[in-house]
């Protein structure tokens, strides 16, 4: 049986096209409006979480930090 690869080597780009990709398929399902898409939705939106927990932002360590 095969096993997975757990090794994935992604650009910041090809992460921005999946996030992107996802929001327009839940923006699409949401305009449906079938409760069937429901689950796919959270999936979808549960996804999209685990994407931007994984992200680093930056913030200096000295000085104030100003954000916007």
């Amino acid at each position: 049986m095969p096993q997975y690869n757990d090794m994935f080597e992604l650009s910041i780009e090809d992460m921005e096209l999946i996030e992107q990709a996802l929001r327009q398929a839940m923006a699409s399902y949401s305009i449906e409006g079938d409760e069937t898409n429901e689950d796919t939705i959270r999936r979808m939106h549960d996804l999209l979480g685990k994407l931007h927990d994984q992200k680093i932002f930056y913030r200096p360590k000295t000085g104030s930090y100003i954000g916007g």
